[in-house]
């Protein structure tokens, strides 16, 4: 890996200044995009990660999506029946999507909150969650291990965390495909689309540059999260990575 953080755009700002310039950008084509992106398997993704996460734990009280986005994992994780979902996220952009389609929906701010703030400088929500879900989020944090530890921080005692991510097929065959894919394709895409083609050409750098399978496993280990375990998803595309909080 890399020492210096792959960032979005050739700037001064900080990684998490250009994320959150970048998802404010496109947050009104987020989804759509990401639909086609991804040929809808993202759903598919999701509901993967929620058979993971009933391995662990059965009907979390209180769930926190970290870089929730337009709250599409938050919406998922209403199938594990909880008391409330927090949703967090740096771009006010991508929340005032989710807000949008969280009124379509009739669903209450008692049940799903979106709230703007930073997963890896947040002070607050002390031992507070059952469960923290991260949805293609940890690669765009500025420090992945603070991010980890400051989510840990948020969870109570035995409280599971649940990470998925995009990661590189191990497969030669397949790992030529998706290379070129994403190389190539997505970000003629999201050119296409979107007036902001740096956003789809970081894509591709940052999964190159993200640790994947056991590599991740281990930055979770030395989080201090133990019980961990991940599950491949389309042939290793993606990857569903779990692990609980280690009690004190």
């Amino acid at each position: 890996m890399s020492t210096k953080p792959v960032t979005p755009y050739a700037s001064s700002n900080s990684k998490n200044q250009q994320v959150r310039e970048m998802f404010n950008r496109i947050s009104n084509r987020y989804d759509s995009l990401n639909s086609i992106l991804s040929l809808g398997v993202h759903r598919y993704w999701r509901k993967a990660c929620l058979n993971e996460i009933k391995k662990k734990t059965t009907q979390p009280k209180f769930i926190l999506d970290v870089a929730t986005g337009t709250g599409d994992f938050a919406l998922t994780c209403l199938n594990l029946n909880p008391e409330k979902i927090t949703g967090m996220d740096i771009s006010a952009g991508m929340l005032n999507v989710g807000q949008t389609k969280l009124k379509l929906r009739n669903i209450p701010s008692t049940k799903i909150e979106l709230i703007e703030d930073n997963a890896e400088t947040c002070t607050r929500f002390e031992n507070t969650f059952d469960l923290a879900v991260v949805a293609f989020g940890v690669r765009n944090f500025e420090n992945l291990d603070k991010g980890l530890c400051n989510i840990k921080r948020m969870l109570k005692p035995n409280g599971v965390i649940c990470v998925l991510e995009f990661a590189y097929p191990r497969n030669k065959l397949i790992k030529l495909i998706y290379h070129f894919y994403f190389k190539r394709i997505i970000p003629w895409i999201g050119r296409f689309f979107s007036s902001d083609s740096k956003a789809y050409r970081y894509l591709f750098e940052s999964v190159q540059e993200f640790p994947h399978f056991d590599s991740f496993i281990k930055h979770l280990h030395d989080a201090g999260y133990n019980q961990t375990s991940f599950r491949s998803l389309s042939f290793g595309i993606a990857c569903c990575y779990t692990g609980i909080k280690k009690a004190s």
